[in-house]
């Protein structure tokens, strides 16, 4: 039950955010969609690859496939100046994913029995592929290679669920680690936080 209410959260948050960016770039109604499904489903597509697990195709999806295409055709219908309005909240939906999907991905890694690595690969790859894959059909530089601390919110709920820390059967302790990671990651938002950067050109950022 946890797992497919995380998938379902995951799904619809970065659907819509996928969604937005479309829209953004002016793609069309087509373009939207693809770059919708790209950000909802991308992230378990890479996570399957890197843990070494046979990937699913779309239609194999089901629910979450008709789930994430009225999430986006809604959002697509929707007027401008209230895309506008919520797209204020794009970083939030955007942590909200992020929580969720590497959660889901990290509980899917130790059902299957993979060592600690696996489970933290995993938590990073669903957590942030589908955002990297939205960032590079759009023409932009992958937010998560660039931004405010992104990928080690992932890092940290794989790190804590591969452990033992947080139970993956105690449905509370996954839901707060979700909050945690959204709120964590909302700070480094809000206070622009940063790991190390160098440039050629001014060195140590």
């Amino acid at each position: 039950m946890t797992w497919d209410i995380l998938n379902v959260i995951g799904t619809i948050a970065f659907a819509l955010s996928g969604a937005v960016v479309a829209m953004e770039e002016e793609y069309d109604i087509y373009g939207v969609f693809v770059l919708g499904m790209a950000t909802a489903f991308g992230g378990g597509v890479l996570r399957n690859i890197f843990i070494g697990i046979p990937v699913p195709t779309l239609w194999e999806q089901g629910p979450l496939l008709w789930t994430a295409t009225i999430a986006m055709a809604i959002c697509f219908c929707l007027p401008v100046a209230l895309i506008r309005y919520w797209k204020r909240w794009e970083q939030l939906l955007d942590a909200i994913g992020l929580a969720a999907f590497a959660v889901q991905g990290a509980l899917y890694a130790t059902q299957l029995g993979r060592p600690l690595s696996a489970v933290m690969v995993a938590a990073v790859m669903t957590g942030i592929g589908g955002g990297m894959i939205r960032d590079v059909l759009a023409g932009r530089r992958p937010m998560v290679l660039r931004d405010e601390i992104y990928a080690l919110w992932a890092i940290l709920a794989g790190l804590l669920i591969g452990t033992g820390i947080i139970s993956h059967s105690n449905p509370i302790q996954l839901y707060g680690l979700c909050a945690l990671i959204t709120v964590l990651r909302m700070l480094s938002v809000f206070y622009k936080w940063r790991l190390p950067r160098r440039g050629l050109q001014k060195g140590l950022i």
